[in-house]
């Protein structure tokens, strides 16, 4: 990680995550236990060569442990000053309810896109709610909703996708699609290709 050594630390926000782990036999399985989670945060300290991690997420609950016990070693390493903000991934409305009782939950990161809508239900409200910010991952749908994509070297001169960085006005006009607002029609299209599995 040497650069975060040369002077760019303070110009990151750092985040990582814990709670993963293989047993000798090759099987995944998940850790929250106190002794576990501390650990594992200070080996990411030494490993990161940094002495505070910003953004510190749980990979997945262990369900063999109250997740407020959890919580409680994650906000013990907080006010030693070893993590700024506690995350959680994929975990439920009630688990992210009960842990944010115990220390404030700054983001939960889960899958979300057009073919991946269920945590829509529960979830995001309960974050909309808590002031939890959303990390999405898979947002194309582990590729279906990119399999219509193209690489840039077949994209045809004058595509706008093709558009590079090094031209102001190239970037001005990347900036620009960020004010698309896609409409009601637009939307509609898009519910009606994701419910009938990606056909248009």
């Amino acid at each position: 990680m040497s650069a975060l050594k040369d002077g760019l630390r303070e110009k990151v926000e750092l985040a990582t995550k814990f709670g993963l782990v293989t047993s000798e036999d090759g099987k995944l399985g998940f850790r929250g236990d106190p002794n576990y989670v501390r650990s594992a945060c200070e080996a990411s300290l030494r490993r990161l060569g940094v002495t505070c991690i910003d953004l510190y997420y749980q990979h997945r609950i262990d369900t063999t442990v109250p997740i407020e016990v959890t919580m409680g070693e994650l906000k013990k390493l907080v006010e030693e000053g070893k993590i700024k903000y506690i995350g959680l991934s994929e975990a439920s409305a009630s688990t992210i309810r009960r842990a944010h009782a115990v220390h404030p939950i700054t983001a939960l990161q889960i899958e979300w896109s057009l073919s991946s809508r269920d945590v829509e239900e529960y979830i995001i409200p309960t974050c909309r709610e808590l002031g939890i910010g959303i990390v999405a991952y898979s947002p194309l749908g582990r590729g279906f909703l990119a399999s219509g994509t193209k690489l840039v070297e077949n994209l045809e001169q004058g595509d706008p996708r093709k558009a590079r960085t090094t031209k102001i006005e190239n970037l001005n006009q990347n900036i620009g699609a960020l004010s698309v607002k896609l409409t009601p029609g637009d939307m509609a299209e898009l519910e009606a290709i994701a419910s009938s599995g990606g056909r248009k």
